[in-house]
């Protein structure tokens, strides 16, 4: 999937959240298994990322450092889970939530991490890249074992 050069917009579930991104380098979501990120979204997180001067954020965020180099964000009304976000390193950038988007329907996965780790009824299939614990931790030395 080649980049998205329009403008999609998302929303949180009650509406009072709005997110902008202006052009996404590749559209495609990534899922994370690994032991914070099934805490936080109860299973499975998908992410797609987006440059930080490319996202514009309208509504009451509420911001959680739940690891030294990043941030997770929710609406403050209704809970609405909106990203993950580096907050300290050369990887800047937002980590967003596709389910708020109605243009990422159709965009493919495009990456899976912590494998190892994937509770059973959601692990998946098809073809895309994987890495293991030790193969993602290995290549990205900033994260905190979970």
């Amino acid at each position: 999937m080649s980049e998205f050069t329009g403008q999609i917009e998302g929303r949180c579930l009650c509406g009072a959240v709005t997110i902008r991104i202006d052009g996404i380098h590749d559209p495609r979501p990534g899922a994370c298994h690994c032991r914070m990120c099934q805490r936080w979204s109860g299973g499975l997180f998908l992410c797609f990322n987006a440059a930080e001067e490319a996202v514009t954020v309208e509504g009451p965020v509420t911001r959680f450092a739940s690891a030294s180099f990043a941030e997770r964000a929710f609406c403050t009304a209704c809970g609405s889970h909106l990203w993950m976000r580096d907050i300290g390193g050369a990887a800047a950038g937002y980590d967003l939530m596709p389910g708020l988007f109605d243009a990422a329907r159709d965009w493919p996965l495009r990456s899976e991490i912590y494998t190892d780790r994937a509770m059973a009824s959601v692990r998946l299939e098809g073809d895309h890249s994987r890495a293991t614990r030790a193969e993602y931790e290995s290549k990205n030395s900033h994260i905190e074992a979970d």
